[in-house]
């Protein structure tokens, strides 16, 4: 289905709402096309494509609302959903903050190119996929003659949307993302299976990585984990890898929601404008970053995309303020979701912020763990290495970091230059003085 027929449908089911009985609708129809190759030994261990057609759509009905999606696009049926749509919403509670966005807040139209389509994704081969997923897993394995166990995989996906709203709004997008890499297990001591993965993720095909990058650093991971044990409890310097730094910042990004607000469910709520974390600390949401992950040119409300500056050198400057909640608070709506999340960076790379350790770790992962989003404690444990007079000493694991988010902020002394390209968070490494670990 094309841009154009998607845009027909949409805007036939918004006015098939209206003539059912809505005050107001909201339309989105999205097509997709999702690929899967995994390999193990050589052999095409999964091949996976699917092709999704989706309706969603949203209505308004004295301030009563519900939200229904369905893949069966013909029109008779698509009458009669549309039709127990609406008539559903008139036993649900009222809701007087239930509505489309104000269209002042809606984009013009913006005549801006993201970079996110590959325009020669259709040329890409079944056949090409698998070598290239081979070759991955072929670099993983002459990598050592440790590894016993390998998987390698190439994913790829296309989708295009249309979002219609009963007030005038009407937008469209359409992306591609590939992504490729691999997890090896290594023999360790006794009965030590030590594992690790590299997985890279990128809008255009010309940008992949080599293969044998991937491979390579899948099963290098590994080996650097053998012999992995606790050590002594107590205080360490801590730097956290660029790739792994994701959730330590997810911890920040559920408690800077409206709703979490309005629902008693943050730490950060009444500190807008407050320090929340050391002066090291910029974050800025940008959803118009070219070719980035997150990239758009409005929200899931419709609301335009705006870059935006959250955390201004550890002060708290704005929330994600959906429509919703922004009217149950009274609040502005600034953007339903993360987008592309930029950060201010140091001017030292992973090696350089470890060789400034005299003891600390170097977490390389976390393993599961949980935060309390009303309070900002949070306990998790840690896969790294041990760092002593900035020499990668020996590998640690089982142990856990504990204590509250914002103190804990508040010590970051220093950001890497080596953002992770590979994701919407272009969040680089991390240095933080004087940590408390469990451990032995």
């Amino acid at each position: 289905m094309n841009k154009e027929n998607q845009l027909a449908l949409a805007r036939w089911a918004v006015d098939q709402a209206k003539k059912a009985g809505a005050d107001a609708a909201a339309v989105d129809v999205v097509n997709s096309r999702d690929i899967e190759v995994e390999v193990r030994e050589q052999k095409v261990d999964k091949l996976k494509e699917s092709t999704q057609n989706s309706l969603g759509i949203s209505v308004y009905v004295n301030n009563r609302y519900t939200s229904q999606s369905t893949n069966d696009l013909r029109e008779n049926t698509l009458t009669r959903f549309i039709s127990e749509a609406v008539a559903m919403a008139k036993y649900l509670t009222e809701d007087e903050f239930r509505g489309l966005p104000d269209p002042k807040y809606y984009p013009g139209r913006q005549d801006i190119d993201l970079k996110i389509y590959d325009g020669g994704y259709e040329s890409l081969t079944s056949k090409e996929r698998i070598d290239f997923a081979k070759a991955v897993e072929d670099a993983a394995r002459s990598h050592s003659d440790k590894v016993i166990a390998c998987t390698a995989g190439f994913n790829d996906s296309e989708y295009r949307s249309v979002k219609v709203h009963s007030n005038g709004f009407e937008g469209t997008a359409e992306g591609t993302v590939y992504s490729a890499g691999a997890e090896s297990t290594v023999r360790g001591e006794g009965d030590g299976r030590p594992s690790d993965w590299d997985w890279r993720t990128f809008r255009f095909l010309k940008e992949a990585v080599a293969p044998e990058v991937m491979g390579h650093s899948a099963t290098e991971r590994a080996l650097t984990k053998i012999g992995q044990k606790k050590i002594d409890s107590g205080v360490y310097d801590l730097v956290i890898e660029n790739r792994a730094a994701s959730r330590f910042i997810g911890m920040l990004i559920g408690p800077m929601s409206a709703a979490s607000i309005q629902q008693k469910r943050s730490f950060l709520d009444g500190k807008l404008g407050e320090k929340i974390a050391s002066d090291k600390f910029t974050m800025i949401d940008d959803p118009l970053l070219v070719s980035g992950f997150g990239s758009r040119l409005y929200d899931g409300d419709g609301i335009a995309a705006t870059r935006r500056v959250m955390i201004d050198k550890g002060v708290l400057k704005s929330f994600y303020v959906d429509w919703y909640y922004g009217r149950k608070l009274d609040w502005e709506p600034t953007s339903s979701g993360t987008s592309n999340l930029v950060f201010e960076q140091g001017d030292k790379s992973l090696e350089e912020l470890v060789a400034q350790m005299k003891r600390g770790i170097l977490v390389t992962g976390f393993i599961g763990g949980n935060s309390n989003s009303v309070t900002g404690d949070f306990s998790v444990g840690i896969i790294g290495m041990f760092v002593e007079n900035g020499r990668r000493v020996k590998p640690v694991n089982e142990m856990n970091i504990s204590g509250n988010l914002t103190e804990v902020m508040n010590q970051l002394v220093e950001m890497g230059n080596d953002p992770w390209i590979y994701a919407s968070w272009l969040r680089p490494s991390v240095y933080f003085r004087d940590i408390q670990f469990s451990g032995v």
